[in-house]
C-alpha cells in the first residue's frame, strides 16, 4: 500500500485509534515507514497531525467516534476514517459516513480501496 498516495506526509504525527487485531498491519508498517514514525495512541497527549480511526458497524457511535478524533487534531488536520469493505464483517455504508461526518463538524475529501478488507474515507476537521 502506498501511504503517499493516501495523503500521509513524512514527518507528521498520526494517532489512531479503534485498533483491533482485524486491522491491516501491512497498511499501517507501511504509514508508520512513510511518516518516519510510529503511530501514536489516545494517551499520547499532545496535539497530532492525523488521525487513523479504525471503524466498524456495530462500533459505539460513529457521530461520538469522529467528534472524539478532533481531541488532539490540529485545526485543519486529517482524519482517515478506515472501514470494512462491503462483503467484510462490520461492513459500513458510504451513506452512514456522508451522513455522519458532518455533525462531527468534518468534510468528506475522498474515499478509496486500501486492500482487499478495508476502505478509507478522509475527512478534513473544519475551520473552528
Amino acid at each position: 500500500m502506498d501511504a503517499a498516495r493516501l495523503g500521509f506526509k513524512p514527518g507528521t504525527v498520526i494517532q489512531e485509534l479503534g485498533w483491533d487485531e482485524d486491522v491491516d498491519d501491512d497498511l499501517r508498517s507501511a504509514i508508520e515507514k512513510h511518516v518516519g514514525a510510529e503511530l501514536v495512541d489516545g494517551e499520547y497527549g499532545d496535539v497530532v497531525d492525523g488521525v487513523i480511526l479504525w471503524w466498524r458497524d456495530g462500533d459505539d457511535d460513529l457521530v461520538d467516534s469522529l467528534v472524539d478524533t478532533l481531541q488532539d487534531l490540529v485545526e485543519g488536520g486529517t482524519i482517515w476514517l478506515f472501514t470494512p469493505k462491503v462483503g467484510q464483517t462490520g461492513y459500513v455504508p458510504g451513506a452512514d459516513i456522508a451522513e455522519a461526518a458532518p455533525v462531527a463538524g468534518l468534510s468528506t475529501t475522498t474515499t478509496s480501496s486500501t486492500g482487499t478488507d478495508w476502505a478509507v474515507t478522509r475527512l478534513t476537521s473544519q475551520k473552528r
